[in-house]
């Protein structure tokens, strides 16, 4: 017989998963800057693509840990 019930805790990696996300957002926040401040083409281009990119991670990244704050009761 269990006398306290205990909530389930995230893997590990969680921590390290919200440190990516934290990371990819800084990132993306300096492409979208670096976008605003670049007048060739080419840049231009480079720094869409780039955007994107950093976008699809940060969709992915933020799916993951949705994903596992569903499946765990997180301590506010």
């Amino acid at each position: 017989m269990k006398l306290f019930k205990t909530t389930p805790q995230p893997p590990d990696g969680y921590a390290i998963l919200l440190d990516n996300l934290k990371q990819t957002t800084a990132e993306l926040q300096n492409t979208y800057a670096n976008l605003e401040n670049v007048v060739d083409p080419d840049l231009i281009d480079y720094y869409i693509y780039q955007a994107k990119a950093v976008q699809m991670r940060y969709k992915f990244l933020l799916g993951c840990v949705k994903k596992i704050e569903g499946n765990y009761s997180l301590p506010s």
